[in-house]
């Protein structure tokens, strides 16, 4: 397929408003699919188990966008895909994707559930609001954990004491600011050539623009290519995906499905979320996926319903469509809590164990920058330390039970934590708290089962 032919199909395709895309196209069909397949599972399920409900997902998924398609919002009407299309893309990414360059490079590789393959980690909280200063300690912060594997990073809202406006100059030296930093912190740590998923600055395709100037993007570096809620793109990101043709950046997709929105309970989401990962490996023409679902209620990913649905988006796609799927953890906490480190460590284990790479920490919702390494040290030893311990998903249920216990009280009222400056000190390393913390975390979790 050609990419400007897809394209096209946003101007040709039958014109919707967005009101009824959203009953007709989306809630509606999404409900009979989850009923013809039979998708309903025990509301007690915290991983999925079965191969072969995770390939009736998928199967689903596909017949849902082949039925759908994916709205432009720009243009009102519907890009249509057909099965063979949609199959097609899928298949293509069945492939390792490298990032990074030099010593520095990482190659992500589609896994399996239960596999003692190490999962990739990405470190960083994207899209969180925060000022250069706290942007640079921050991601130096996690630069520098030799846990991490490719970096990713917040959003720079403010320059020179103006507010960053959309499509503006000022998103454009947002952008510019970005790109200087991570170049920068990458050279100082010693990683030149670590990977960034980058570009969080960028609001519109203007900044996503600037990036492919000097000094900006390197080799192995990617930028998202989003859907928005849900089944819906836009020229702005049809733009990205022009930006990146014939250049050595990689598009990652993202899907940031509602469990309790249009797509319904957490069977319909799935469903969704499989369907968007899959448009975007058509439209947006992906190297690799970014599955983040987002509670309707309590918004963290470390909730029981969007651990399940990554475990079921993971194996979905192992079992039909093997593919690179990086899983957002955003937890509820913030830094300087214990909740988080036990949300950080419950989401990971659940990942890890159902197929999937780490990405994160969004901590505290990923709303204030309320973050540090520590946590996405944590996230990346649970990980890695999972696998090489050859843990299952059954041997893995009861263990993210008992840390579920732990922390879930934080989810009906909020848990911020501590701003980074109180949690390291200046010397970029954390607070003794912050530390011993962690390691009382590691204890309760080497006390049910998880060796380090």
């Amino acid at each position: 397929m050609e990419f400007l032919d897809i394209v096209a199909r946003g101007y040709t395709g039958e014109a919707v408003a967005k009101e009824d895309w959203d009953l007709d196209y989306v809630a509606l069909p999404l409900m009979e699919i989850v009923s013809n397949y039979e998708l309903k599972r025990p509301a007690d399920e915290i991983l999925l188990t079965d191969k072969e409900v995770a390939a009736r997902y998928f199967e689903a998924a596909v017949e849902f966008l082949a039925e759908s398609g994916v709205y432009n919002q720009s243009t009102g009407r519907v890009i249509r895909l057909t099965k063979e299309e949609i199959l097609e893309a899928a298949a293509a990414m069945n492939k390792p994707v490298t990032v990074g360059s030099g010593k520095d490079a990482f190659t992500f590789e589609p896994r399996k559930p239960d596999s003692t393959v190490l999962p990739g980690v990405v470190a960083g909280n994207p899209g969180c609001p925060m000022n250069e200063d706290i942007f640079c300690r921050t991601v130096r912060s996690w630069a520098k954990e030799p846990v991490v594997d490719m970096i990713t990073c917040g959003s720079i809202v403010e320059v020179d004491g103006h507010a960053v406006i959309r499509a503006t100059p000022s998103e454009v030296i947002a952008l510019r600011r970005e790109m200087k930093y991570l170049n920068q912190i990458c050279d100082e740590v010693g990683r030149p050539g670590l990977g960034r998923l980058a570009a969080e600055s960028s609001v519109s395709e203007i900044g996503d623009l600037a990036a492919m100037a000097p000094g900006g993007f390197r080799s192995g570096d990617a930028h998202l290519i989003a859907l928005s809620n849900e089944m819906i793109t836009d020229n702005d990101n049809l733009i990205r995906v022009a930006n990146a043709i014939d250049t050595p950046v990689l598009n990652a997709s993202l899907a940031c499905v509602m469990i309790g929105g249009l797509a319904g309970g957490r069977e319909g989401a799935a469903v969704c979320m499989i369907a968007s990962l899959l448009a975007d490996a058509v439209i947006g023409q992906s190297d690799y996926h970014l599955c983040h679902p987002i509670h309707l209620k309590y918004i963290a990913t470390s909730t029981a319903e969007c651990m399940w649905l990554q475990s079921v988006v993971c194996q979905a796609f192992d079992a039909c469509a093997p593919a690179v799927i990086v899983c957002d953890i955003y937890p509820k906490s913030g830094a300087g809590t214990k909740e988080l480190l036990l949300e950080v460590a419950a989401n990971a284990l659940a990942i890890t164990v159902s197929g999937g790479h780490l990405e994160g920490v969004g901590s505290c919702d990923g709303l204030k920058p309320h973050c540090s390494g520590l946590e996405a040290r944590m996230m990346g030893e649970v990980g890695k330390a999972a696998a090489r311990q050859g843990l299952t998903r059954e041997t893995a249920k009861p263990i993210i039970r008992e840390l579920l216990k732990k922390y879930e009280h934080v989810f009906p009222v909020g848990n911020e934590g501590l701003c980074f400056d109180e949690v390291y000190g200046e010397d970029g390393e954390p607070r003794d708290f912050w530390l011993n913390m962690y390691e009382e975390v590691w204890q309760e979790l080497e006390n049910l089962g998880l060796k380090k």
